[in-house]
């Protein structure tokens, strides 16, 4: 299928590894310009060099830190400055420290906010903007419980200026910081760490991880025109581990 991405113009957060880099790639092999941008400048640097080997289009690197509005606002400059413009946003970062709720103190919770719900809300508010002096455009926000009742809302306000935001819930996905994150786990409980990963993969019912470019796949089709008349949907990537009905 052709997803109808080729010659757009897509910025993706926190892609020099992990879940971000994938969706990079993947926007990428269709054929879109990709403006990549993370805090680590040689990590960045390495994952946009085979991004650009990837796929048919350009691919630009801009060392940020989504935490700072002054760094979002230059991702978004850089964007239009190199592209002319931007038709999907693909937003990413990565997870605050793991952790029992009353080991964090208010900064530590001020410094999550900002990382993973602000930096969201400035992000989507900057490329706006550029989005309707367009025509439209595509937003896929990672999933934080605020970041999905924030892209509800845009959907609803954006829809009439031809801009589509929706929402990607990943499941376990086989990353770093689920590395981390379990062995994090395996240390609170006095376990072996293959134990925890067993129970992990046990409570998916595909019985494995997701890989980055499991999720990377979803956000392409929701950025694209192949998801024209999709807006304002959450949609789980996990395997099938929620078991709701909705």
């Amino acid at each position: 299928m052709d997803l109808g991405l080729r010659g757009k113009k897509a910025i993706v957060t926190a892609s020099s590894q992990g879940i971000g880099k994938a969706c990079a790639l993947e926007l990428a092999r269709e054929g879109a310009d990709v403006l990549m941008c993370a805090r680590g400048e040689a990590a960045l640097e390495a994952a946009r060099e085979g991004v650009a080997r990837a796929g048919g289009g350009r691919a630009v690197a801009v060392r940020a830190d989504l935490s700072e509005p002054r760094d979002i606002d230059a991702v978004i400059a850089a964007a239009v400055r190199e592209f002319g413009t931007v038709n999907v946003l693909v937003t990413n970062a990565g997870g605050p420290p793991s952790g029992r709720f009353e080991e964090f103190d208010d900064e530590a919770w001020a410094k999550a906010v900002a990382l993973n719900l602000l930096s969201v809300v400035r992000l989507n508010r900057a490329v706006i903007p550029v989005m309707r002096r367009t025509g439209g455009g595509s937003i896929v926000n990672a999933v934080r419980a605020g970041v999905a009742g924030l892209s509800k809302t845009l959907a609803t306000e954006l829809g009439p200026d031809g801009i589509r935001v929706n929402v990607v819930c990943p499941g376990y996905t086989a990353t770093d910081r689920m590395t981390e994150l379990m062995a994090a786990r395996a240390g609170r409980e006095g376990k072996p760490y293959e134990e925890i990963a067993r129970s992990f993969h046990k409570s998916v019912p595909l019985g494995r991880f997701a890989e980055p470019s499991d999720i990377a796949r979803m956000v392409a089709f929701l950025a694209s025109d192949a998801a024209a008349y999709v807006t304002g949907v959450t949609v789980q990537v996990d395997g099938g581990a929620v078991r709701g009905l909705l």
